[in-house]
């Protein structure tokens, strides 16, 4: 599905699509995970935004899924992999 990549702020945020559930990950400037989430469709703005303050990061990937579910399987597996720092671990 589609990827798209924007600063982590409320301008770059703004700009993400809405219609469709994504994975998003919020990254440092260097790449790295610092949390791995996923969104609804219709409430991507929203809840991307409620991490502005809380967790550091320079910019935020999405990827659109075409399913919520098809995104939580792949959330669970990005946690376990990677173990972003802001991630609670054993979730």
């Amino acid at each position: 599905m589609a990827r798209k990549t924007v600063r982590f702020n409320k301008g770059g945020v703004g700009k993400l699509p809405q219609h469709k559930p994504v994975l998003y990950r919020i990254q440092t400037e260097g790449g790295k995970d610092n949390y791995v989430g996923i969104a609804k469709r219709g409430r991507v703005q929203a809840r991307i935004t409620e991490h502005l303050g809380e967790i550091p990061g320079a910019k935020v990937q999405v990827e659109q899924m075409s399913r919520i579910q098809d995104a939580r399987t792949k959330e669970a597996r990005l946690i376990v992999r990677g173990q972003p720092k802001y991630n609670k671990h054993g979730k």
